[in-house]
């Protein structure tokens, strides 16, 4: 997995959002061991202490049994406890009579593997961290609920709502791995983009631009007064396409995207990737990124650029939380949409990244599946939301979730994008379909030399597009395809 300890275990420690975040959303795993692939095909022996099922009624949608225990496992990662216990706490006023045993940890599979072996899984696990456990190979394995009961249930604050039309953009689909079952809830809602200090950009005089034109304008002005116009965190150059991505989706239309993740022959020859890239080249040709940034991590990276040594950084939403000790207190932090080319671009100015993040799977033979979709039910209430978004600064899958509660300069500016973005946010999945490809091929070994001046785009295009048609053509990797 190339710099994974590197990056994970450096002197930040683990623990902090960065490890969380980013193994839920750049795929930071270790990689499954044989004996947890062998596990998951064992025999369907299972556990028989299956609860037997509730009476459904308009407050127990799920007909979850009030009496049968609940088990609940929790990634102990920068989002902290606190906001799962409290969810817990609902589940156990609802249901008075019901035990719930709640844990948390950092070892999601070695934790849980002998438990998945022996068919007695909790009954909800929030699968992130650097111990994540394949859930493809989980779904392929039947060890996996379909969450579509808790989709179609009435939602926790209007019964005239089912749970999936309270959902962020983009959500159901990522928790579908093939075809209509959906496996996964994603929690956390992740908002990639360009990160700049609205301060630095009101010094300019400026204001962010929405052309390619303007960005190197700003740029220019930017490095007469000293400051560069980028910087990005060199040594894991898979950052590059949290602005990246969208832009190629801004300038050729989401359906680039979309062959993308399909491995499509000759994907990344489309215009608008050779637009996009030749774009980013300019500003190593121009000098506008930060001198030295091809060697620096991701935190060092965000130093300078929280230190005002660069003007934009391309990020996700958990670098406030991330870089909170570095960030002056008069910042202003702010994110954008990327910048396009020109007018002619498919889509309008405010195409946006966001996912989810924050992986949470019911085993099929945890004892109370019903349990374990309610505690979910009960996390996607506007009260759970906003308790999660007031305490760990992220946005939830929950459409809402945020008035009445003061936001983080960040958070406001998410926020905000995704309101400029209305339906036009867009999710690439390269990053949790083909995470080698994504990380080592397209960031480390494509983007990287491009962007340290190394390789041109169109060697660069040529060396990612021969990545993507070797991934395609190998039969160990599992393909997933947009429906």
């Amino acid at each position: 997995m190339g710099s994974t300890s590197a990056e994970n275990n450096g002197s930040n420690g683990v623990g902090r959002r960065d490890l969380i975040k980013r193994s839920a959303a750049l795929g930071l795993i270790s990689v499954p061991t044989m004996s947890f692939l062998s596990a998951c095909a064992s025999s369907d022996s299972g556990s028989d202490k299956k609860a037997t099922a509730g009476t459904k009624t308009a407050k127990n949608p799920l007909a979850v049994n009030a009496t049968a225990p609940m088990e609940f496992v929790l990634f102990d990662g920068g989002f902290g406890k606190e906001y799962a216990e409290d969810a817990v706490k609902i589940y156990e006023k609802d249901f008075p009579k019901a035990k719930v045993k709640f844990s948390a940890t950092q070892k999601i599979q070695s934790t849980l593997q002998p438990r998945f072996n022996q068919g007695t899984p909790p009954d909800l696990i929030d699968n992130s961290g650097a111990e994540q456990m394949d859930m493809g190979v989980l779904a392929s394995k039947k060890q996996l609920t379909d969450l579509t009961p808790l989709l179609d249930a009435p939602s926790y604050d209007d019964p005239s709502k089912k749970v999936r039309d309270t959902l962020r953009p983009g959500i159901v689909e990522m928790g579908q791995l093939d075809g209509d079952p959906v496996w996964i809830m994603y929690y956390a809602y992740t908002v990639y983009g360009v990160w700049y200090s609205q301060k630095a950009l009101d010094s300019l005089d400026e204001k962010y631009p929405e052309t390619w034109d303007q960005m190197l304008a700003v740029c220019a002005k930017a490095k007469k007064k000293g400051m560069a116009g980028w910087t990005y965190a060199g040594k894991y150059p898979y950052y590059l396409p949290f602005s990246l991505y969208p832009m190629i989706g801004k300038v050729g239309g989401r359906e680039v995207l979309d062959a993308i993740d399909n491995l499509e022959p000759n994907a990344w020859k489309h215009p608008a990737v050779k637009a996009c890239f030749e774009a980013y080249y300019e500003l190593f040709k121009k000098g506008y990124i930060l001198k030295g940034t091809p060697g620096i991590d991701h935190i060092q990276s965000q130093t300078a650029w929280a230190q005002g040594k660069a003007l934009f950084i391309p990020n996700g939403s958990w670098v406030e939380n991330e870089s909170a000790n570095v960030i002056p207190k008069d910042f202003n932090l702010a994110v954008s949409a990327p910048t396009g080319i020109d007018s002619s671009d498919k889509l309008p100015f405010g195409t946006i990244w966001a996912s989810g993040g924050e992986p949470f799977i019911v085993p099929a033979k945890g004892a109370n599946a019903a349990g374990g979709m309610e505690q979910l039910r009960i996390m996607l209430s506007e009260a759970s939301s906003k308790n999660f978004t007031s305490k760990v600064k992220s946005l939830t899958a929950y459409n809402g979730g945020t008035t009445g509660i003061t936001l983080t300069p960040g958070l406001t500016s998410g926020v905000a994008a995704l309101k400029l973005a209305g339906a036009n946010v867009l999710n690439p999945r390269l990053q949790d379909w083909y995470v080698q490809l994504q990380k080592e091929q397209i960031g480390v070994a494509g983007l990287g030399e491009m962007m340290a001046g190394r390789a041109t785009p169109a060697e660069t295009i040529k060396k990612i597009q021969g990545y993507a048609d070797a991934t395609a053509k190998d039969t160990s990797i599992k393909h997933y395809k947009h429906q």
